[in-house]
């Protein structure tokens, strides 16, 4: 009884992370050429600007809602700020500069599996068993998709998959984190304080690293998209989902990330795709659609502990 007013009231939102991640598939196409051209530290650096300069009215009701947070919120907020957001962004990046296959196995691989993990352990969430029908074929289909020959993989770059590994699990403990804030702070203000921490993140990495600043007026363009969907419009989206989303859902519904990106390599860089690659695609696709619509009937696959009785 106690499940039906707590799902009316917060109805599910794993479609709307899905139609965020959505967009995050279309930073390759505009990465790609901006991270051969410049360092990893200035285009994180600017990912970063741009977006506190469009939300600069809402930062001081967001700096007002971090100090009323408590400690807890407070540390959560500052890891996903410098960790989830600058520098898993900057180490995604480098491992995306340098090229090797193994990048998107182990981020799209390992970061469901933390989130859940940390899911479980720092929210309270509960698995039915019925959730892994949906988990298993989607990290199946997420390893086909990543390589044409699924049973022949060859990691030619340790660099980029140890960057990668890094990247996967800052972000997999930044939807866990992010999911716990939003329990407590507005969408909006968790999204501005996301990147105004990151963006003194940001600032520490480009000098640590001596990155320069200044790019050239070709980069512009590229840097402002980069900076405004897949990453401002994206995140509010997200955030807005993940405020009535459990972690664990949320993580899968993520993959549609690598699945808008494969599409999007087809349809805009020419790449091609083996038979494996668009089983998997479908797989990925199927499954994160069957997920958003098993939240919408009576027994959800993750239990939140508000939904515990």
């Amino acid at each position: 009884m106690a499940d039906s007013p707590q799902r009316s009231r917060t109805p599910d939102r794993t479609w709307l992370v899905a139609v965020a991640a959505a967009l995050w598939g279309t930073d390759g196409v505009l990465r790609s050429p901006l991270a051969g051209a410049l360092p990893a530290a200035t285009i994180v650096f600017w990912e970063h600007v741009v977006p506190v300069i469009l939300l600069i009215p809402f930062v001081p009701a967001a700096v007002r809602a971090f100090r009323r947070a408590s400690v807890r919120d407070r540390v959560a907020l500052l890891v996903i700020g410098l960790g989830s957001s600058a520098l898993a962004t900057t180490l995604f990046t480098a491992a995306f500069a340098l090229g090797d296959p193994v990048t998107p196995l182990v981020l799209q691989k390992l970061q469901p599996l933390v989130a859940i993990a940390g899911a479980a352990l720092l929210l309270g969430e509960r698995l039915r068993p019925a959730f892994w029908l949906f988990a298993v074929p989607a990290l199946v289909g997420a390893w086909l998709m990543a390589f044409p020959d699924p049973f022949d993989v060859e990691v030619r770059a340790a660099g980029a998959a140890l960057l990668s590994v890094g990247a996967a699990v800052l972000w997999g403990f930044g939807t866990v984190l992010g999911r716990m804030v939003s329990e407590n702070l507005a969408s909006r203000d968790v999204t501005v304080l996301r990147f105004v921490i990151g963006l003194a993140g940001a600032v520490v990495v480009l000098a640590v690293q001596g990155a320069p600043v200044a790019v050239t007026g070709a980069q512009v363009l590229p840097l402002l998209l980069l900076a405004i969907f897949p990453g401002l419009v994206a995140l509010v989206l997200y955030y807005v989902g993940l405020r009535s989303t459990a972690a664990s859902r949320a993580t899968l519904a993520e993959l549609a990330f690598p699945a808008t990106a494969t599409v999007l390599g087809v349809a805009v860089l020419g790449t091609s795709l083996s038979v494996t690659q668009w089983t998997g695609l479908a797989v990925v696709a199927s499954s994160v659609t069957a997920l958003g619509l098993s939240e919408r009937r009576r027994s959800p696959v993750v239990r939140a502990p508000a939904e515990i009785s």
